[in-house]
């Protein structure tokens, strides 16, 4: 076979690499190819359904009640789709943490030439040609060879550290589940508020047209009375002002709506401008624990924050003795089955084999070992402080939420008596002021205390329903058995 440059070969190789990478797709990695290549993987509810008619879980009805809210945020909030993501990641790495226990296989082809006295030497003999004749092997002259074989090989002990890594990944998914049920139970705590958010601020506009209403028409029988000399100007006045107030009001009770629903939207994973009403649900049963202390046992067992927490501290513990497998030798069995010839013509009779053992104990690493020992204890101990920290946090959470529910109860109470008593004073001066004994001052000052009456009751009403979605959300009701229903 004539003498081939490898210099030449290896340009060669070059070029056609460069080339070929050259004439790869310019746009493979542009953000609108990914986008569109795994659209697949998130819905986008801006898009009409028909568009897919096998995920149904994109179609979005142009009215939603609380149940149709829960059910799109669970199936296309942006943070749960994170965390599924998450979960199908860890399993991945737990398949690879296998890997170490399967033996590990190559096949391989090599081409070598030159003029190196031992590398001829025992490729000739791998060869089974080593000339019989007397040959100079200081100086055995230019020489090629080819040579394909199997090698395998497999770990038979590493101290214990693949069987550790395994676990750790075992654990992992496990804290990725643990994260996906937390993202879960605080979205659906988020999406009740939120939604009661939108119920609320449309109450709120509703009271302010009625105010903006009464207003103008006290405003149009009082300019009747100016203008035949019944009526001061300063009531006048007072009526625009009012009325200037009432306007008012009313932009930011429908700009209250417009950013509650817009906040609703993001929760459920929707563009802002696609079109959705919402149909009102005004309570929705939740059956959370009757006191706080049985709250705190029920949390303890439920809140997914408390198992992921001491998941990370066995997978910190497990790191640690993974980290002291350091100082343990390992042992490896290896075999390898070739052939070679100088022209790539091989014969079964002109085979070769190894096969043997390695044994591997490491004396000295540079402190690498103790290095690695010294982080995974510090980790160990960061996960006994955050640990006690979750378990802090939790008991304060749900303290935090039956004190806000009890808080919102008391206001609703009072709330509810002083809508009673401001509808009756309301109706009262309103039937003094239309008979001349209650002057406008006296009108606006009722009319105004019973729709701001009226506010409260309904602020406290979506707020005790909020804070029951808040004591769910910190025992861990959407995580564990209980189930919630509309009334």
């Amino acid at each position: 076979m004539p003498r081939v440059s490898l210099l030449f070969l290896v340009s060669g190789l070059f070029l056609l690499s460069t080339v070929f990478g050259g004439c790869a797709p310019q746009d493979r990695y542009r953000y609108e190819t990914i986008k569109s290549e795994y659209a697949d993987f998130a819905c986008n509810l801006a898009r009409p359904a028909t568009d897919n008619p096998s995920a149904p879980r994109c179609a979005i009805n142009s009215q939603l009640g609380l149940k149709d809210v829960l059910e799109i945020a669970q199936a296309n909030n942006p943070d749960l789709l994170m965390a599924l993501a998450r979960i199908e990641r860890a399993r991945a790495m737990l398949a690879k943490s296998a890997a170490p226990f399967y033996p590990q296989v190559n096949f391989y082809t090599e081409y070598i030439q030159g003029d190196a006295p031992s590398a001829y030497l025992f490729k000739a003999i791998d060869q089974r040609k080593l000339p019989q004749a007397t040959v100079d092997f200081n100086d055995p002259g230019w020489f090629e060879n080819y040579e394909s074989g199997a090698s395998a090989g497999i770990n038979l002990f590493n101290g214990g550290k693949d069987f550790l890594n395994r676990k750790i990944a075992e654990t992992g998914v496990t804290i990725s589940e643990l994260d996906r049920d937390g993202i879960k139970n605080r979205i659906m705590a988020t999406a009740i508020a939120t939604y009661y958010d939108v119920l609320a601020a449309d109450q709120f506009t509703m009271v302010a047209k009625e105010s903006l209403q009464t207003t103008r028409s006290q405003l149009e029988i009082m300019d009747v009375r100016f203008r035949s000399g019944g009526a001061l100007k300063t009531d006048l006045l007072s009526l625009q002002v009012r009325m200037a107030e009432s306007k008012e009001r009313l932009l930011q009770s429908r700009n209250r709506h417009r950013l509650a629903q817009a906040a609703l939207a993001e929760i459920l994973g929707v563009e802002p401008d696609v079109p959705f009403s919402i149909a009102e649900t005004r309570s929705y049963a939740i059956d959370i624990p009757g006191d706080p202390l049985s709250a705190v046992g029920y949390a303890l067992l439920h809140r997914p924050e408390l198992a992921g927490a001491r998941e990370k501290l066995r997978q910190s513990k497990m790191a640690l003795d993974a980290a002291k497998a350091g100082y343990l030798p390992t042992l490896d069995f290896m075999t390898r089955y070739y052939v070679d010839d100088p022209a790539m013509k091989y014969n079964a009779n002109r085979d070769n084999w190894t096969a043997g053992l390695y044994l591997n104990w490491k004396i000295f690493d540079g402190f690498a070992t103790r290095s690695e020992r010294a982080a995974s204890l510090a980790q160990l101990q960061e996960a006994m402080a955050a640990d006690r920290k979750t378990l802090l946090a939790v008991k304060f959470d749900v303290k935090k939420a039956y004190f806000n529910l009890d808080e919102a109860e008391e206001r609703l109470r009072v709330a509810s008596s002083n809508v009673q008593t401001a509808a009756e004073t309301f109706r009262l001066v309103k039937r003094q002021y239309e008979g001349g004994a209650a002057n406008i001052t006296r009108y606006l000052e009722a009319e105004l205390a019973h729709n701001q009456a009226r506010i409260r009751e309904t602020s406290a009403f979506f707020d005790r329903e909020k804070a029951r979605a808040q004591i769910a959300r910190s025992v861990g009701l959407w995580t564990g058995p209980g189930e919630s229903k509309k009334e």
